[in-house]
């Protein structure tokens, strides 16, 4: 039980350095301004509703979830 926690651990790190390097080079430039996000400003206000890159991440999320548990 403990390998498959730390091996988990270690997978998700790796996944998330890779993120930072895509983010970092700007190879995620377009995520947070997809055209069904809602920007609003006002003065001194501003206001940021991320509804498509939301809905984005919550269909490729569920996409990999839903393949590592039929493992």
């Amino acid at each position: 039980m403990n390998r498959v926690i730390g091996l988990a651990i270690i997978i998700g790190g790796l996944c998330l350095v890779f993120a930072g390097l895509l983010i970092y080079t700007g190879g995620l430039s377009w995520f947070g301004r997809l055209p069904g996000d809602f920007m609003v400003r006002k003065g001194s206000f501003s206001f940021y509703f991320p509804l498509a890159t939301s809905l984005l991440l919550s269909v490729v999320l569920t996409l990999i979830l839903w393949i590592l548990g039929r493992r």
